[in-house]
């Protein structure tokens, strides 16, 4: 995607072949900042600290730490250290385990002098093959759109709903939830975003109507607990979000408040679609409420918010009294039953075991290799 006209992707190998570059996050939308990652610990930092998130970029930074920490100290113990300190970041993602394992299974068998080039190019080959998914993701989620569009009258728009970030900075490029719209944008066809602010880290707001600003896609604003009102109103004709975790049975975890979205969805039978890759599928796991572990952060994300004051000074706010508890619940998990189909890179699929068999019946016997589209 672009930036002023600039191509970036969200995260890139430096041409010393040692750092690697970042946009850091928690900067936008009122400040354009990048950091240069040149170590195992900036590498966790940025994933712990969320200068990188969104369940592929988290796995794209993770392979490109393995390979830096390789090109310090390409021991096995440097390399089960560095798996044990990125796993460690983040619990919920999937694909951060998933792109340490690819790592770790190619390195292994291979002398220690040849570890650090290998893992700096799966690491490419990793955010390549994210950047082709998400494309593809977008191509299937796009007949979607259409489909409902020609239903509409001339110079209607259609009308979705997101929640939290699934564009191009949640991703290498493209983004997931955001891929269709964006396709279908640059077809001149007619789409309006509604945006979930979506609390505490206002990922909505700070990030997806950022891109899409700069993309210039329609889109409005909106408060978490608006998204019901609108779908009782005929103003939602479908609803996109990402996944950070999938089950081989179809439930689906996301960032906190999706479940409540995915309520309202169906009983104003508005389709509620989920985009994802494929590494994004635990085929481990088959009941998320009970077996997806939900990471609860630091409660000052929920008691401070960031912002830029009246004088377009950035600064941060408290919003409840100092003494107030905080707890802090980063994801939920939406049943299948509640979601209409999954937008994988190789098509949609009904949100059950059967439906992604059918798509991935090699990572359904438990070969979960890198993806191909």
């Amino acid at each position: 995607m672009k930036i002023d006209g600039k191509p970036y992707r969200s995260i890139w190998a430096e041409a010393d072949g040692r750092t690697v570059g970042i946009i850091d996050q928690t900067r936008l939308p009122h400040s354009f900042v990048t950091r240069q990652l040149k170590s195992l610990d900036d590498a966790a930092t940025a994933i712990a600290d969320m200068w990188v998130r969104g369940a592929p970029l988290i796995g794209a930074t993770a392979a490109y730490g393995m390979a830096i920490a390789m090109r310090q100290d390409a021991s096995d113990e440097s390399l089960m250290k560095a798996y044990a300190v990125l796993h460690a970041t983040r619990p919920t993602a999937i694909n951060l385990k998933w792109a340490l394992d690819e790592t770790v299974r190619l390195l292994q068998p291979l002398p220690s002098e040849q570890r650090a080039d290998a893992a700096w190019a799966l690491a490419a080959t990793l955010c390549d093959a994210d950047v082709a998914v998400n494309h593809a993701i977008g191509s299937h989620g796009l007949e979607l759109i259409k489909a409902i569009a020609a239903r509409k009258e001339p110079g209607e728009a259609v009308n979705i709903l997101t929640h939290c970030n699934a564009g191009w900075l949640a991703t290498v490029d493209w983004g997931t939830a955001t891929s269709p719209i964006y396709q279908a944008h640059d077809l001149g066809i007619e789409v309006h975003v509604w945006v979930d602010e979506t609390r505490p880290r206002n990922q909505g707001a700070s990030l997806t109507s950022w891109e899409l600003g700069r993309h210039g896609v329609d889109h409005t604003l909106i408060v978490d607990n608006a998204g019901g009102h609108l779908m009782q109103h005929g103003k939602v004709d479908m609803c996109i979000v990402g996944t950070d975790r999938t089950t081989a049975s179809g439930d689906v975890c996301n960032k906190i408040g999706t479940y409540l979205k995915a309520l309202a969805a169906r009983d104003n039978g508005v389709p509620f679609y989920v985009a994802l890759p494929s590494s994004t599928v635990d085929w481990t796991i088959n009941d998320g409420v009970r077996e997806i572990p939900i990471e609860e952060r630091d409660g000052r994300e929920v008691s401070w918010m960031a912002g830029k004051d009246a004088n377009g000074v950035e600064t941060k706010v408290l919003i409840c009294p100092e003494t107030t508890p905080v707890a802090n619940f980063a994801f939920d998990v939406t049943p299948s039953r509640l979601v209409t189909g999954l937008i994988t890179e190789r098509g949609v699929c009904s949100a059950s075991q059967a439906g992604l068999a059918k798509l991935f019946p090699e990572m359904a016997k438990g070969q979960n290799k890198v993806r191909a589209v």
